[in-house]
């Protein structure tokens, strides 16, 4: 069973950044499109960037211009979030997601608090 886990999550303060990572814990084969999406409280979970097989990219509003996604070019099944320029609006919890050909997986979510 494929289990994809997030690290990277903590505290920072308004300005500074943070880069998240997930590792899924064993090969994927055919993987269409990796994504994170977040979570605040009260709030749903919302698509915060993606990047597909062929590395195209997408990015909410929000986040465009201060994140960047990316994938690991030795290691494809690990997938990073650079984050800077953080906002205390970007507090949330953050979740990786792998779509494949045979499913679609998420991560158990790493906890990102902005504040001073």
């Amino acid at each position: 069973q494929v289990q994809l886990v997030e690290s990277g999550g903590g505290l920072v303060q308004p300005g500074g950044s943070l880069r998240l990572s997930c590792a899924a814990s064993t090969t994927i084969f055919d993987i269409y499109r990796v994504g994170w999406y977040r979570q605040a409280p009260g709030k749903q979970r919302e698509l915060v960037a993606t990047i597909t097989s062929g590395g195209s990219t997408n990015y909410a509003d929000s986040v465009r211009g201060r994140f960047t996604i990316s994938r690991d070019n030795t290691n494809k099944n690990t997938v990073y979030l650079q984050m800077n320029s953080l906002k205390p609006e970007d507090t949330a919890v953050y979740y990786c997601n792998v779509v494949s050909t045979v499913g679609s997986y998420w991560g158990q979510g790493t906890q990102v608090t902005v504040s001073s």
